[in-house]
């Protein structure tokens, strides 16, 4: 028998596909630079990235920290039962930053990629928050 996944749930599962995709356009950007051999390579010395892909590999770097928690607070409600509309909106507006967080520091949005950030960070505090009281 099948059961749909829960909001977050979903989010979640979108989260990663995201977290792919940033990891593939990364990738472009460095195959764009010139840097197609040292991206297949074994990586033994740091070229020099353009701005957009140094961002753009930060970028990635950043939605694995801030995926941790996001998985943990995922865990968390799914494991208590406080799947709700507090969560269910929390985890949307999660994944809604770190869609917007892409473009924010790609393009080196200041103070908008900081705040968007904040905006994700603390959807993912509070999802803890309901789950732990």
């Amino acid at each position: 028998m099948s059961v749909a996944p829960t909001p977050e749930l979903t989010a979640l599962g979108l989260a990663a596909i995201l977290q792919a995709g940033q990891i593939g356009l990364a990738a472009w950007s460095m195959n764009r630079d010139g840097l197609s051999n040292w991206n297949a390579g074994p990586r033994d010395s740091t070229p020099q990235f353009s701005d957009l892909t140094g961002r753009l590999r930060r970028a990635v770097d950043n939605h694995f920290e801030a995926l941790v928690f996001f998985i943990i607070a995922v865990v968390l409600v799914q494991f208590t039962g406080s799947s709700g509309t507090l969560t269910a909106a929390s985890a949307w507006a999660y994944l809604a930053a770190r869609v917007l967080y892409v473009p924010a520091y790609a393009l080196g949005w200041s103070p908008g990629r900081s705040i968007i950030f904040g905006v994700g960070f603390l959807a993912t505090i509070v999802m803890i928050l309901a789950a732990l009281f």
